[in-house]
Parts: C-alpha cells; structure tokens; sequence
C-alpha cells in the first residue's frame, strides 16, 4: 500500500488549482456597461494577407449599434487579395475605406507602422485599433466608448473569446493562456501600481486621439514586437489611466488556424513580449528563458517520470498522482475556454509544443523576428 509519504512529491500539482479562482473571476466584464453615445471612432484595421477573415471583421464592425463610426482597413502591403476584398465592401458601404500600405520604413515593425498609417488617415475624436481575426457584436463599441467614459480612462481594452477549432489549437493555446490570464488579470490591470502590471490587447485598443498623441502614437513603440503591451506601458508611465474588461459575450478572435502559424505567431511574441512584461528589472528580464522554459516543464515532469518509473517504482505513485492532478486541472481548463474537456488529457502534448515554442522563441529574439513574409533582425 502506498503511504502518504510517497505522495508528497506530488503536493506542487495541487498549487495551480489556486489560480482557478482568479480565473473563474470575469470581472469586470464590459457586458455590465451601458451602451453610450458620443463623437466619431474611426476604426483602424491593420492587414497584412488577411483575406481569409477581413470581410468577417469588416461586416462586425459595420453592424454596429454605435454610431458615427468610420472604418480604416489600412493594407500592409498584402501579396493576397485583402486589398480587393476590402475595396468591393467599401463600395457597398462608405464608412469604409482602404488605406493603400506605403513601403515599410528602417527601425520599424510592420503592425505600429499599419496603425500610424491608418491614424494619419482618421478624423475621429476617438480611435479603435481592432485586428482583421476579430469579430465585433454589434453593442460592443458601444459598450466600450461606455466605459471609457464612466472609467475616465485613456484606453480601454479588452479580453475576447478565444476560438479553438483545431486540434492543435485545442491542446496548445489553452497552455499560453494561462499564463497570460494569471499573470494579467483584468482587475489587477485596473489597479495597477508599477509598470510591469500594465498590459493591453491588441486585438483591441479604443482610446481618445489626445490620450494617444500624447503618448507618441504608436511610433513610439514602432521598435517593439509586443506593441501593445509596449503602448499600454507608455499609457501608464504617462499617469494616464487603463481599463481591462472581460469582453467574452462581445467580441471572438481565432488567432491562428494552423500549427505553423501559431508556431511561429508565438514565437515572435513569447520571447520578446516577455521580456518587455519587466520594462525596469534587468534580472528578471535576464530570467524570462528560465521562467518560460520552466511553466511548460512542469507539466511534463510527472508524465516523463511516470514514463520511467512505471506507478509501483521509486516516485511512482506520486507521478501518477500528479498526473491525475494535472490532467483535471487542463480539463477545468479547457471547460472554461470552451473546448471539449478530453483535450485536457492530452496536455502533454500541449506543453511540449509550448515548450518547444518558448525554446524557439528564445532561441531567435530579435536576431530573426518573421511574420506574414517578413522576416526582421538586427533590432
């Protein structure tokens, strides 16, 4: 019979069933904000060989209930047809408009330099940066102009619904996720004291022409990978204020539809983006590797002992146990991301394509950042 003893070394699986509280907390949730009226957003829609989903993007935000609204889809160079999709919807509906891509300039990355663009375009008071793989309910620009006014914050920004379709992005995604749901919750977000607690979702960004000018629009970060946690630090250095919203019944993004993709999505982020998440800690930022490489082997420790032990040897049992534990937690997991709880099983899985990915990722840093057909270095 196997004695208490032989089960401690199992006890750290028990701590992350902790963080199921924070996760489970959805607010505050931008569902509880009225709907409000006010000046014109200009919506800017950065594209880059998006043809696959930009008519979807484009119809949401057109069928929104706020208004006056106009839309800027600003063509990055795209080698796809998202220009002459775009350009046969904007025909259908003047509130939209193609911005034609200039060539990108030296010493910047091609998203801050799409959103530039686009803002050079925009007469509205207040601006909305979205991406091309969301999709809008109608109430919420709305509800987000709402809250950016019962806030008084200078940007708003938002936690969508995250789509996994696939099977690899069943096992995958829920593993980046979680980190960045524990690590940047809404509600510590809103009340954060220090930089490195301040983060905003690209996917969607509204805030006051002003409060982004005086910022220095995203050229001021036209040097970072991460831009939008890079702008939302340069928010709060300002003194200005950010509200984070749980956005799940508004807004949905699939953001990769393809191993590939997400393989590479992710590692031009991971890496740089985490080390940008300590903008004034060298040492931490010289331990974001270990930190990555060390959330992703955790889960694979008690499968890869089990694996060599078999459960009556040695660490056995507490390997068996651990992996019982692990195996629910990913289920609890994946029931709330809304995907079938047996791909929770198969977290393993998961974990060693994000381990992969991190190592990857780390492996590259700013020597070979690549992106929809471009590839930088040398930063």
């Amino acid at each position: 019979m196997t004695s208490v003893s032989e089960l401690l070394p199992a006890l750290p699986w028990l701590v992350p069933f902790v963080s199921l509280v924070r996760l489970a907390n959805n607010r505050p949730n931008l569902s509880d904000v009225p709907p409000a009226t006010g000046p014109l957003v200009s919506v800017v829609i950065p594209a880059r060989n998006e043809s696959a989903t930009i008519a979807t993007v484009a119809r949401s935000v057109l069928a929104s209930t706020y208004q006056p609204l106009e839309i800027l889809v600003v063509d990055d160079r795209s080698s796809d047809d998202t220009a002459a999709i775009v350009s046969r919807l904007a025909l259908e509906d003047s509130r939209l408009r193609l911005v034609s891509g200039q060539p990108l300039p030296d010493q910047w990355y091609g998203k801050p330099w799409a959103c530039v663009q686009g803002y050079r375009e925009a007469r509205g008071d207040l601006l909305l940066f979205t991406d091309a793989d969301t999709r809008h309910a109608p109430e919420l620009l709305a509800r987000a102009v709402g809250a950016l006014g019962a806030e008084r914050a200078d940007l708003v920004t938002v936690a969508p619904r995250q789509r996994c379709e696939s099977f690899w992005e069943r096992v995958v995604m829920p593993q980046i996720w979680l980190l960045l749901g524990v690590r940047y919750h809404p509600s510590t977000v809103n009340r954060a004291r220090r930089e490195r607690d301040v983060i905003a979702n690209g996917q969607f960004i509204l805030l006051p022409r002003a409060s982004y000018e005086a910022v220095g629009t995203h050229e001021a970060v036209r040097q970072e990978v991460a831009e939008d946690l890079a702008l939302a630090q340069a928010i709060h250095r300002a003194g200005r204020k950010i509200h984070f919203a749980f956005a799940e019944r508004l807004m949905e993004t699939r953001m990769y539809q393809s191993l590939p993709d997400m393989v590479e999505g992710w590692s031009k982020n991971v890496y740089l983006g985490g080390r940008q998440s300590f903008p004034e800690e060298p040492v931490l930022r010289l331990l974001v590797p270990g930190m990555l490489l060390g959330a992703f082997l955790f889960w694979l420790i008690p499968p890869m002992v089990l694996a060599m032990t078999g459960v009556g040897g040695g660490l056995g049992p507490a390997a068996a146990v651990a992996t019982g534990l692990s195996a629910l937690f990913w289920m609890l997991i994946s029931y709330g991301m809304k995907i079938p709880v047996w791909y929770g099983l198969l977290y393993p899985i998961g974990a060693l394509v994000a381990l992969y990915i991190a190592a990857r990722s780390t492996w590259r840093g700013e020597r070979r950042v690549e992106w929809r057909g471009r590839r930088y270095g040398g930063r």
